[in-house]
């Protein structure tokens, strides 16, 4: 799309933070809706404007419309971070199961690693737009079960309001997990955002730039059931921290060498982590909010959304003052160890 439809990488950067600003939009209706009936219904609206949006970007060559249609879809990604994320997470509490998200999350990877091996199946056959058709359409297949595997919620739970559930840990504590967070979403956007295109530039990776999209969606799905192993062996925090390390590597491997297998690596390492940070994150804040799980979810995922706005507008100017993504891989870096430094901090406040 970036080259068919002369987008710029500003223009690009835009559209990414105007989708984000929609992520960020989401999240605080799921913050503001009450009713675990409420919450689910909106659920399904997401779902559906998620395909919907997806199959429009293919109908216009109006950057508005893209921009609306990308701040829509921004909306409708609530659906499965934070909206399904709370639900399953009472269910299973109710059900008396594991209350783990490892499962659940492993579909962001799954999404990614289909969106790849379709891209790489018909880039040759289709245009930019009728592959933002084919997305859609394609996406009915996971659309069908997320409608209808999710459980409505029972009476009891539907009738259920907000309550103020901050028991479990102290302010000082979720004011550091939302600003280690905040370092994540800016180190997952960069990558997310910008990593087939940074890798399109290096002579090794030419014409095969779009595997990598392929590999970080095949290295997230098993990473969750990894991720939750780590967590029962070491404590949620501590592997954060070491998630979090890990994708410093993976940040910081493409600003340095051109070679393809570090690249590899750091593809894999960017995949298995930024799955990992969210799984172990949400389930974390879930779990140490159990009145309320979507409602602290979601002002962890604003901050997360926040960014997310902010990360894709400035690597953009970046990528057009230096003509390479060096600079902005180093900054992101540098945030995620800032990131790292705050849990340390968190583990503190958690011994006290």
């Amino acid at each position: 799309m970036k080259e068919q439809a002369n987008l710029s990488a500003v223009a690009g950067g835009l559209l990414a933070a105007i989708n984000y600003i929609g992520y960020f939009t989401g999240a605080i209706i799921a913050i503001k809706l009450k009713s675990h009936l409420h919450k689910f219904y909106f659920y399904r609206i997401s779902l559906v404007a998620a395909i919907v949006t997806t199959v429009a970007m293919g109908f216009t060559t109006n950057y508005f419309a893209w921009g609306m249609l990308r701040f829509l879809s921004g909306i409708s990604s609530i659906a499965g971070f934070t909206l399904a994320s709370g639900l399953v997470l009472e269910w299973l509490t109710t059900h008396h199961f594991k209350k783990e998200l490892g499962l659940h999350f492993s579909g962001i990877g799954l999404g990614i690693f289909f969106s790849g091996v379709v891209f790489l199946l018909f880039e040759k056959s289709f245009s930019w737009d009728k592959l933002w058709f084919i997305y859609g359409v394609l996406g009915i297949l996971f659309f069908l079960p997320a409608w209808f595997w999710l459980p409505k919620p029972t009476i009891e739970a539907a009738n259920k309001t907000s309550v103020s559930s901050a028991e479990n840990v102290s302010r000082k504590w979720f004011w550091l997990m939302l600003s280690a967070y905040f370092c994540a979403g800016f180190g997952y956007v960069i990558s997310a955002t910008f990593i087939v295109d940074m890798l399109k530039q290096l002579s090794t990776f030419q014409g095969k730039s779009a595997f990598i999209w392929l590999i970080v969606g095949l290295s997230g799905m098993p990473a969750t059931y990894l991720w939750d192993f780590i967590s029962r062996k070491t404590g949620a925090i501590n592997s954060l921290i070491i998630a979090y390390l890990l994708q410093v590597v993976s940040v910081l491997i493409p600003a340095f060498s051109a070679a393809q297998i570090p690249n590899l690596i750091g593809a894999i390492l960017f995949g298995s982590t930024f799955v990992g940070i969210v799984s172990l994150t949400l389930t974390l804040i879930g779990n140490n909010y159990p009145q309320n799980p979507v409602k602290a979810m979601s002002k962890l995922t604003l901050t997360y959304g926040l960014a997310q706005i902010i990360a894709p507008i400035i690597s953009g100017y970046s990528v057009k003052t230096t003509g390479n993504y060096v600079t902005i891989l180093c900054i992101t870096a540098l945030l995620i160890v800032v990131g790292t430094f705050l849990l340390v901090l968190l583990q503190w406040v958690e011994k006290d």
